[in-house]
């Protein structure tokens, strides 16, 4: 079968991330307790408490300029404001789990730096662990040769579950990829409301709704709050053997004007509207928004048989948007476009049929309210289990119902 040929063909990228392995490892050894920074704009300083000293890694990235640290899992448990607000040559700063064993700091510069120094002090007379990095600031020639000088980690192109879950079983795969995780935290709303936590607990329940009807099985992209890079998550979908793939997302506006609700969002070269291309770039960026570079991605395959699948994914996938805005418009909050399009990365397997699904606007406070409401959240999943249900039906239909 077509798609079948060309499920292992494109995104060719290893397995390094498994659900399995996920789910068992411990509780990290060091955790991250407070955070400060320090200096102006001629040295700026980046010191966090640390339970126990631990190795680092730190180099820069460029366009936008960046410092990057990694190190061994940490439990980051800073204050809520923590990495928001900048001083010096710090604009602001992210942190989170890159990788089982791994987590990453992203230290956002407001120009060129030099990585004066990096090192972290051992606990002393009841004092933590300090984990500091000093910059200076630097020129834009400088700052690109010290790129290139640093040594690549190919580790972090990608974060995928083990090939195993194809195995798992005969029933149709359904993928279900919460957006955001770890380092990249997503949008941020009022009352704390965060995307990456409630796009997980979205797809947690919903995971749950496919596997009790027992009609196919469901699997995510993360499971915790880890991040998954974006072709990562595409080849979760491809690896796995998926029938449908949900990128599940929960955006915000800087000036809504009263803008909210669901929306549903397909691939297309050529975005519906402006607001589609605006979050279509947006979500493209998350790989830099952890310090990723994936500008060398491997080309798409070409040829007539490629386009042939290509041709017949967007076919099945138009078919279950449409299914989806019916049954969500029954529970839910709908955009007054709700159904649009756009050149979204994580949509990209060509052989698996996605769709992303906006489920409201974090800065609109009665979406907030509602996404964070497990009232809704029973409805909403209700809603898209639903809409899978009757997607399948109709493929069995077509004698189609495995891919």
């Amino acid at each position: 079968m077509i798609l079948r040929l060309f499920a292992l063909i494109v995104f060719a990228f290893p397995l390094v991330l498994g659900a399995e392995a996920r789910a068992q490892r411990a509780e990290p050894a060091v955790v991250a307790t407070d955070a400060r920074l320090a200096g102006d704009d001629q040295r700026t300083r980046l010191v966090m408490d640390l339970s126990a000293s631990a190795t680092i890694r730190a180099f820069t990235l460029a366009d936008p300029y960046r410092v990057v640290i990694d190190l061994p899992e940490v439990a980051f448990r800073l204050p809520e404001s923590a990495g928001r607000e900048g001083r010096g040559l710090i604009s602001a700063y992210r942190f989170g789990v890159l990788a089982p064993g791994r987590s990453r700091i992203v230290v956002d510069v407001k120009k060129p730096v030099a990585i004066d120094k990096a090192f972290v002090l051992e606990p002393v007379e009841g004092q933590p662990a300090r984990l500091v990095i000093d910059l200076t600031p630097s020129d834009r020639k400088k700052f690109l040769q010290s790129i290139s000088a640093a040594e690549p980690d190919p580790s972090d192109k990608t974060g995928a579950i083990s090939s195993k879950a194809a195995d798992a079983g005969e029933l149709p795969l359904v993928v279900i990829d919460p957006g955001h995780g770890g380092v990249d935290p997503g949008a941020a709303g009022p009352d704390g409301a965060s995307e990456k936590e409630i796009v997980l607990a979205f797809a947690k329940r919903l995971k749950e709704r496919i596997d009790a009807s027992g009609k196919r099985r469901a699997v995510l992209t993360r499971d915790d709050d880890t991040f998954v890079s974006l072709p990562g998550r595409v080849e979760i979908a491809q690896k796995a053997g998926a029938a449908l793939m949900i990128s599940i997302h929960a955006d915000t506006l800087s000036d809504p004007f009263g803008v909210r609700g669901a929306t549903i969002y397909t691939l297309s070269e050529k975005a519906s509207d402006r607001e589609a291309e605006r979050l279509a770039e947006k979500e493209n960026r998350a790989d830099l928004i952890a310090g990723l570079d994936l500008s060398d991605e491997p080309a798409e395959v070409a040829g007539i048989l490629f386009e042939l699948t290509r041709r017949e994914t967007a076919s099945f996938t138009s078919q279950f948007a449409k299914g989806l805005v019916r049954e969500l418009k029954k529970t839910a909050q709908m955009n007054k476009n709700p159904l649009r399009s756009a050149g979204f990365r994580v949509l990209k397997a060509p052989d698996v049929p996605s769709v992303l699904l906006e489920l409201g606007y974090l800065s609109s406070k009665e979406d907030a309210k509602l996404m964070m409401s497990e009232a809704w959240r029973e409805k909403a999943t209700g809603a898209v289990a639903q809409a899978i249900d009757r997607y399948f039906e109709t493929r069995v239909a077509q004698g189609a119902a495995g891919r």
